[in-house]
């Protein structure tokens, strides 16, 4: 809960085999600094949730004042009832079900969340929806962020943060196909890519976008999160 007026985010992390720092190499749960670097940017305290059994989630997000879904790897097509494509990359079940559990927790609890990436994917897919299991143009050199414009929807939580037409940091080949039961558009890209997903104010501060803040200098979606945590922790 917040700890002198700074709300507590948790950040979802990776579980990744054979990581090695100095002289070990071992199973690590970990996250690209500027996670928490950006949650610290906009306000916030940062929490790591490593992957953890799915019953434990609502246990886990009542103890947040708001709630990040990490990027990372391909959502599991069975997830959505689909079969994978060759170019559908390899599954993170431990993930998926964990995620996927925090998700429906915050939910549950009307918890502020934001998703990043694949957190928007998964949040998606939380709620019924589908995606494209590949497109290009949004990842074109491998292990490289770019960047290209995303414009926002009118009237929208997101617009209400950045209300202007931004470039963004990208890296990702998959994108939403049918939206979830509720979700709305709240940002495109030039090629009509949904970027960003949000649900109706009366159902709480939730909002997907499809590249990484956390790769860049504008704090603005996050601290719009954090704004969101700590108007909720105070009531």
């Amino acid at each position: 809960m917040t700890q002198g007026g700074r709300p507590l985010i948790g950040v979802s992390t990776y579980l990744e085999a054979g990581t090695r720092w100095g002289v070990w190499q071992l199973e690590a749960a970990l996250l690209p600094a500027g996670y928490p670097r950006l949650v610290q940017r906009a306000g916030g305290l940062a929490a790591m949730l490593p992957p953890d059994a799915p019953e434990h989630a609502a246990a886990t997000v009542a103890r947040l004042d708001g709630l990040v879904i990490a990027g990372g790897p391909d959502v599991e097509p069975v997830r959505y009832g689909a079969e994978p494509d060759p170019r559908t990359g390899p599954p993170a079940r431990e993930r998926d079900a964990w995620e996927l559990a925090l998700v429906e927790a915050a939910l549950a609890a009307g918890l502020p969340l934001l998703g990043i990436c694949r957190g928007m994917q998964l949040l998606n897919v939380a709620l019924g929806g589908t995606l494209t299991q590949h497109i290009d143009g949004h990842a074109e050199v491998v292990g490289v962020f770019g960047r290209h414009p995303v414009k926002p929807v009118p009237g929208t939580r997101y617009a209400a943060a950045v209300p202007e037409e931004s470039a963004v940091p990208t890296y990702h080949h998959q994108a939403v196909d049918r939206l979830g039961t509720g979700l709305l558009p709240s940002a495109y890209a030039a090629d009509g890519t949904v970027e960003a997903v949000e649900l109706p104010s009366e159902a709480g501060w939730v909002l997907g976008v499809q590249w990484h803040p956390e790769m860049g200098e504008d704090v603005r979606v996050m601290r719009a999160l954090v704004e969101a945590a700590t108007a909720s922790a105070a009531r």
